[in-house]
């Protein structure tokens, strides 16, 4: 690179080197030439280290400097008869992003290894000076300046016993340098993405992967790294340099927890990569991991509040009422408590295991994913529907009258109980409330038995009101006496479940387009229409299992017929269109980030009804949108509706399960996760 190549230009042409010594203290460095040994033998290497310790503020550079910066250079001036010493040896560095530029540096004092070998026919007490000529660039934030210096250091042919402090020192620096491995690490590239795939014993245990290329256009260097486990191995993702071939050398700097960091100098050959897997629990910040209880508390809490979800109350109250109409048996609360529990629970659990089982074959999805498919919101938009007709009153539920059993709904029994959950839990899944975004972020990095344990807790948060309610007296003494005041609150309860199939048709519309929405309408019309047939007669005293199956006809029709890809709607969202939201992707925010621009990042989705409360709540005031455009921050938005990879990591990178997520990431690079309930004053402070 041309800002590359001008800073080395500077440093070959640096001042002139300070008078031959051992030690040269630099306006900006400090630099030293140690030996294990100061009294070789002959014939034997004796390794040498070049010191370099930068002052407070400043730092040099690796061997591949990166975007920006200048390897370290040495001319070496040795007694006749000794052989040149090997390339210089460096330990694993540390990342610095510049200007938007990424730098690969040591802000800290460093040791540069090589070895030098004294001719074997060299006589004892002879002396063997060692002499080299170091050029480097030392850099701050604000300015680069080259250094030089030209250091001695008098050995003496001896027995080659290592130096007691400065034998040390070497063997420190020696532990720092990447491990030479000779694992079969590949890579390969698609659509400009680089895909790397390195074998690691027992990967779950990462905490944190980095790749540092040996070689100049391997990599995007600003770009990000995505690191996932791949099996028994660690797979770094990233966008792909301007000319990557052959094979592929670098260091691979691994964290796991409880240990110092540990380099490894791999080299990757072009072949297959699996695709991406499990995010390491160290993509988010280093600590300690999710423990259990917490999580499964969040979980458990984040369930209860669930259910005051205009989709869910309706049938928690139905399912409360039921007990209210007296007569009820203590041991029929407890079973119908028991069999809602059961429904509810079993649910989750089970799309929870579904989430894992897909994220570990390499699927990149969350929680509710299910809803980014068009036939799954049409079959949500015609259950609903069906739900707020019968409790309008159009139609009954009844076995006896041969339809679809009241006792799914309100009369209780073990079987309609646990169906009764079961539905809860399905229509609850397009809501990700307070709490639970961070507990079921935390369960995809689990061991598999704990994190369906969270699921599971979640579950038992939606169900217990009504698990409550069934085993304690007290609380079913304190329902409302029954009455014709209960026929009056039936009605009242289909108007959430009539808005929310308004909001799933909507949503239709959002991802199938208008002919999908269509369509949906359609079939919602065409099952409504059914269903008064069945009410009719019914009111009549007549059965209704061709009612029945004609309406089971219909949804099935409306479902087939959405198209499950097509233009999805433009995204109208008022929060949106005020903080001049752009859409998101990786690079837009790695560049961002790089040029040091705060950026408020939202990921949202039509089905989200959180999502929907903060785009047209606190990011929808004025206030905000001025604040936010005083301070420069700039605005990304993801929509998750239809799913999208990208939106996937990046919530996988932040522990997350789903949307809604908010992260603020301040000018210094400083990440900061914000609450689901977005507040007027919370956005307005950022900055």
């Amino acid at each position: 690179m041309i800002l590359r190549l001008l800073l080395t230009l500077a440093a070959l042409l640096s001042v002139p080197a300070a008078a031959a010594q051992s030690v040269s203290d630099q306006p900006h460095t400090r630099v030293e030439l140690i030996a294990e040994s100061l009294r070789p033998a002959p014939g034997s290497a004796v390794r040498i280290g070049i010191m370099l310790s930068p002052k407070d503020g400043w730092h040099t550079y690796w061997s591949n400097p990166g975007d920006a910066g200048a390897k370290t250079r040495t001319a070496w001036t040795l007694p006749a008869g000794t052989p040149p010493p090997p390339e210089l040896a460096y330990p694993v560095p540390e990342r610095l992003i510049v200007s938007g530029l990424m730098n690969y540096v040591y802000p800290h004092p460093n040791v540069l290894l090589t070895s030098v070998t004294p001719p074997a026919g060299l006589a004892p007490g002879t002396v063997f000076p060692v002499t080299v000529k170091v050029d480097w660039l030392v850099c701050s934030l604000e300015q680069c300046v080259p250094e030089s210096a030209t250091l001695t250091l008098p050995l003496v042919i001896g027995d080659g016993a290592a130096d007691d402090d400065e034998g040390i020192r070497i063997a420190m620096a020696a532990a720092a340098l990447p491990k030479p491995v000779d694992w079969a690490a590949k890579w390969a590239v698609s659509n400009g993405r680089l895909a790397l795939l390195v074998p690691f014993g027992a990967p779950a245990k990462v905490r944190a992967a980095y790749f540092y290329p040996a070689e100049d256009g391997a990599i995007d260097y600003a770009a990000p790294q995505t690191v996932t486990i791949a099996g028994e191995a660690l797979r770094i993702e990233t966008k792909a340099g301007t000319a990557p071939q052959g094979a592929i050398s670098g260091v691979l700097r691994v964290e796991r927890k409880g240990e110092p960091p540990l380099g490894f100098a791999i080299t990757a050959q072009p072949g297959d990569v699996a695709a991406a897997g499990v995010p390491l629990a160290s993509n988010r910040p280093l600590g300690e991991g999710p423990t259990l209880l917490p999580v499964l508390l969040a979980a458990i809490l984040g369930g209860i509040i669930l259910n005051v979800m205009p989709c869910v109350f309706p049938i928690l109250s139905l399912k409360a009422l039921s007990l209210a109409k007296g007569n009820v048996a203590a041991a029929d609360a407890r079973r119908d408590a028991i069999g809602y529990t059961l429904g509810v629970v079993l649910v989750c659990t089970a799309l929870g295991g579904l989430v894992l089982g897909l994220r570990a074959a390499g699927s990149q999805i969350g929680w509710a994913f299910q809803l980014q498919d068009p036939r799954v919101i049409t079959a949500l938009l015609l259950l609903v529907t069906a739900i707020a007709l019968n409790l309008a009153g159009v139609f009954e539920v009844t076995l006896s009258t041969g339809s679809l059993g009241d006792g799914m709904v309100r009369k209780g029994g073990m079987a309609g109980s646990f169906a009764t959950g079961a539905l809860a839990a399905f229509v609850a899944t397009p809501c990700t409330g307070p709490f639970m975004a961070g507990a079921l972020g935390a369960a995809l990095v689990l061991p598999a038995a704990a994190a369906l344990s969270v699921f599971a807790g979640l579950g038992l948060g939606l169900a217990l009101p009504f698990l409550l309610i069934g085993f304690v007296p007290s609380l079913r003494r304190r329902l409302p006496k029954p009455g014709t005041w209960m026929v009056r609150l039936r009605a009242i309860l289909s108007v959430p479940m009539f808005l929310t199939a308004l909001a799933l048709a909507w949503v239709l519309g959002r991802q199938a387009g208008v002919s999908g929405m269509t369509a949906g309408l359609a079939g919602a019309l065409g099952l409504g229409l059914l269903l008064w047939w069945l009410g009719s007669r019914q009111h009549r005293g007549g059965h209704g299992w061709l009612q029945i199956g004609a309406a089971l006809a219909a949804g099935v029709a409306a479902v087939a017929l959405i198209p499950t890809s097509g233009p999805a709607q433009a995204r109208e969202a008022e929060g949106a269109r005020l903080l001049s939201a752009q859409a998101f992707t990786p690079e837009k925010l790695a560049d961002l980030r790089a040029s040091r621009t705060p950026v408020f990042v939202y990921m949202t989705a039509d089905w989200c009804l959180t999502c929907k409360v903060n785009e047209r709540g606190a990011m929808a005031d004025s206030t905000v949108a001025a604040a936010f455009a005083k301070k420069g921050i700039a605005v990304l938005e993801g929509d998750w509706t239809r799913g999208d990879p990208a939106i996937s990591k990046w919530l996988a990178e932040q522990g997350r399960a789903g949307v809604p997520a908010y992260v603020f990431y301040s000018a210094d690079g400083k990440a900061e996760e914000l609450p689901q309930i977005l507040t007027v004053t919370k956005l307005v402070s950022l900055g």
